[in-house]
């Protein structure tokens, strides 16, 4: 028996801390709590509410559902209706269905929640992130309903939730600030006027917005004229309300927030930091708390100016306060988020607080348990936020399927997964492309990063495309280690895109002698099964010019020899392992060297794919025969991209700038598609004349799909 092989890359305080481990449908997590009055002790006698509403899906809402029923408290879920199925509907004890997907019909639309709230009869919202969360006028008609929203009043959701008048309201609070144009940016000639005047960069974004969403870095006119377009669009799709500012881009730097904890009694705590500097377009990707930038004071100096400006405007609950820090540690107010923030979990691994528990509890009106000094740095925590995307593109546009195949890595030591999905839920166009939010735990940063590594190498995702392979990356790339990082770091490192990790030589070896090994111990299994055993040594030959080889030794049982001997380039490699062909892991040790590797798909052509060190990458394992046959086999030509265009991603076609007979020249805008609330600029590859446009605005287009052709 012979084999060929063809591969390549597919695309500080002390105290006395106990590890509890929480399991649920699917919010996992492993909390870290002292021997001492945290949130973490949920008492019965202290009455809070009977029903509460979640107004929110995913995650999220499935995070709040948990501690609700913690604390004994029922819960309604809202839902669209291809929401129907999803696990936050499982979870609560009632659901109600508000609309269709679109989120304007469904978890936009207050007045279909305000109905299932009166329909319920649910005494308080939790609006997690997002949607409403930070929506004045729905925190006005839950109190006009006598409903409590859990989050602050609508004073102070309007001042922060306003990137201008929290800027104002900053400056006034003595919070040092981003020089920029306090005002509404009224057009793209005023805009440009601006920019010049604080001088470029700048970036320009959402007075009501967040996320991400509706904000360009604009470097000279231009780029000034195209960013208030989208930047508008984008702002009036995801917050009704399309008004701008623009503020000078600080070069370089790192994002590193304060969450807040503040009562309607008069007290507030900031509950030390987080560094979100990991990011792409806007939008973190990898968050860790505490920041290895920080010393005492500046944490501290931080700290006390979020919460004098929580004081200022009378904040009552869990907030997050932003600021921009540059390399000499000066740093400037960015924005207040009046909300829960999406990585508040690392917030709770280093201080043992339930966040959720604490905005309840001030809500109904209680006061915080807990003083400045009472709040401890304790270990180190990691996020990484795991989306339904493809990092090969401009480092990850949204990827649409159902997930066939879902396992989280809870088999590792302090892992918690925030999810809100299971094996066999859709990822939709229409909502935000997170999976999940993936935790680790240490008790310094060092152990909490190779809990990390581990946790990726161990999160099984099938059937769509998904960012571990970039979140693997970044957590052992040197820069990251030495905490040498800013907004910056993914251009930085990857500046012609991401493409995955890049073997070593004897990372080479590795992977040729576990997929070796694979297919190997898939023949023995045949054989054992047929009664016909192999010994000796099996040749493999590799169409990159390295040859391989597989020696066994003699069994006089039936049990799968998990032992080989293989041999590449030369170099002898021993690759052990049980070789359970139908797991979807696979642990291989390799000359000592322990790797937990998936095996993606294979098919009778010899095809397979091999997740290894979080990248996959595509190989062929051919007979010799076959091997020798293969080169006669026609290759399939290139598509000739450059006359064509087709969608990256799957969205909806928002506007078409062109039309048959008009002439294009290379880089000119010819369609915008919007995906996950995020609007994308397709441009033409070459200088033409339009051929056919294969689209029109309102269209829904799948990844692939083609839009418009050049002659």
């Amino acid at each position: 028996m012979a084999a060929a092989l063809r591969w390549g890359a597919a695309g500080g305080r002390r105290g006395l801390w106990t590890l509890l481990r929480c399991e649920t449908l699917c919010s996992r997590w492993c909390l870290i709590t002292p021997h001492k009055l945290y949130s973490s002790v949920y008492h019965p006698n202290e009455k809070t509410f009977e029903k509460l509403l979640i107004a929110n899906r995913g995650e999220i809402a499935c995070r709040v559902i948990k501690t609700c029923k913690k604390m004994g408290i029922k819960t309604v879920a809202i839902h669209s209706d291809v929401d129907a199925n999803a696990v936050h509907v499982k979870m609560a004890d009632e659901a109600v269905c508000v609309g269709p997907a679109p989120t304007s019909k469904s978890y936009l639309n207050m007045d279909a929640i305000m109905e299932v709230i009166k329909k319920t009869r649910a005494q308080a919202v939790h609006p997690g992130y997002g949607f409403l969360s930070e929506n004045r006028e729905f925190a006005r008609r839950l109190a006009s309903e006598g409903v409590t929203f859990i989050g602050p009043d609508t004073h102070a959701i309007q001042a922060m939730g306003d990137k201008i008048e929290s800027k104002l309201l900053a400056k006034n609070a003595k919070v040092n600030t981003i020089p920029g144009f306090d005002g509404v940016v009224k057009d793209a000639d005023e805009a440009v006027r601006i920019a010049r005047e604080i001088g470029y960069p700048v970036m320009i974004k959402a007075s009501a917005g967040g996320g991400g969403k509706g904000m360009r870095i604009a470097w000279d006119d231009e780029e000034t004229r195209e960013g208030f377009r989208f930047s508008s669009q984008e702002a009036a799709s995801s917050f009704g309300d399309d008004r701008l500012l623009i503020e000078k881009f600080i070069d370089n730097p790192r994002h590193i927030e304060i969450q807040v904890l503040a009562d309607k009694h008069g007290n507030a705590l900031w509950l030390n930091e987080r560094e979100c500097s990991i990011q792409r377009r806007n939008q973190k990707v990898v968050e860790e708390a505490p920041s290895t930038f920080l010393d005492p004071e500046t944490r501290r100096a931080m700290g006390e100016q979020a919460v004098a400006l929580a004081k200022a405007v009378k904040y009552s609950s869990a907030g997050t306060v932003e600021f921009l820090v540059d390399s000499s540690k000066n740093f400037y107010f960015l924005e207040m988020n009046t909300r829960l923030q999406v990585e508040h979990p690392i917030t709770e691994c280093i201080t043992g607080l339930d966040l959720v528990q604490e905005m309840i509890r001030v809500a109904k009106g209680y006061p915080l348990r807990h003083k400045q000094a009472d709040i401890p740095i304790n270990g180190w925590a990691v996020e990484c936020r795991v989306y339904a995307e493809d990092p090969y593109k401009s480092f990850g546009l949204p990827s649409i399927g159902k997930l066939s195949q879902y396992q989280e890595p809870l088999q590792v030591p302090s892992v918690r997964v925030d999810s809100g999905v299971q094996q066999g839920s859709d990822i939709s166009i229409f909502y935000d492309p997170m999976i999940s939010k993936l935790i680790t735990y240490g008790s310094n940063r060092a152990e909490a990063l190779k809990r990390m590594e581990e946790a990726l190498d161990n999160y099984v995702i099938r059937g769509v495309a998904h960012n571990i392979s970039l979140l693997r990356e970044v957590i052992v790339h040197p820069r990251f280690i030495q905490g040498e990082i800013s907004t910056k770091f993914l251009p930085e490192v990857y500046p012609d895109g991401f493409k995955g990790h890049k073997l070593t030589d004897l990372e080479r070896r590795e992977l040729l002698a576990t997929a070796a090994s694979l297919y190997v111990s898939e023949q023995l299994r045949s054989q054992r099964f047929l009664g016909t055993p192999s010994t000796g040594k099996i040749p493999f030959s590799c169409h990159d010019g390295c040859s391989c080889a597989a020696c066994l030794g003699p069994r006089k049982d039936k049990i799968m020899q998990k032992d080989l001997l293989v041999e590449v380039d030369g170099m002898k490699l021993n690759v052990t392992s049980e070789w359970n062909l139908a797991s979807p892991l696979l642990s291989v040790t390799i000359d000592g060297t322990q790797r937990t590797i998936q095996r993606l798909s294979r098919n009778a052509a010899g095809d397979t794919s091999i997740q290894f060190l979080g990248t996959v990458y595509k190989l062929q394992i051919l007979t010799k025969v076959a091997a020798e046959l293969s080169k006669y086999m026609p290759e399939k030509a290139a598509e000739d991209t450059s006359s064509i265009l087709r969608s990256p991603m799957p969205g909806a076609v928002v506007a078409v700038s062109v039309k048959p007979g008009d002439m294009v020249s290379e880089g000119q805008e010819i369609c915008v598609i919007e995906a996950m609330k995020m609007q994308n600029s397709m441009t033409a590859a070459k200088t033409g004349k339009v051929k056919a446009v294969h689209c029109k605005a309102g269209d829904t287009v799948g990844e692939g799909d083609l839009l418009v052709e050049l002659e």
